[in-house]
């Protein structure tokens, strides 16, 4: 998924270097592309938010217990964790980069919202 994000926002910015596009048509592909990322970020945050809550709770019924066959599992949520929260994060402002891609597309064949430089 790295890989074919990253390679779809680099595609973008070179179309955007672009004038004689058939603006319309890349808009919308790019739209379908956004829906796309945004239901992966949204699958990806509560597949996060559950280990991140196993997590907790496993440290709680640690710290309540001390039964030590609790640590291995604690590690692994951690080595879970860590990976989920890294690709999430990716997936997070690779969504935020689409979105200003799409006003630039849009500014292309229109007058239209764009934030401020600075």
């Amino acid at each position: 998924m790295k890989k074919r994000i990253l390679a779809y926002l680099d595609y973008v910015d070179g179309i955007l270097k672009e004038d004689d596009r058939d603006w319309e048509q890349e808009i919308q592909k790019h739209k379908d592309q956004i829906a796309f990322f945004s239901h992966e970020r949204l699958v990806h945050l509560l597949v996060f938010m559950l280990v991140a809550i196993c997590t907790v709770m496993s440290i709680l019924a640690y710290v309540l217990s001390s039964q030590l066959m609790l640590l291995p599992l604690i590690g692994l949520l951690f080595v879970l964790l860590v990976p989920y929260c890294m690709h999430y994060y990716l997936l997070e402002n690779s969504v935020q980069k689409m979105y200003e891609q799409y006003d630039e597309m849009q500014g292309k064949i229109r007058p239209y919202f764009s934030k401020p430089k600075g």
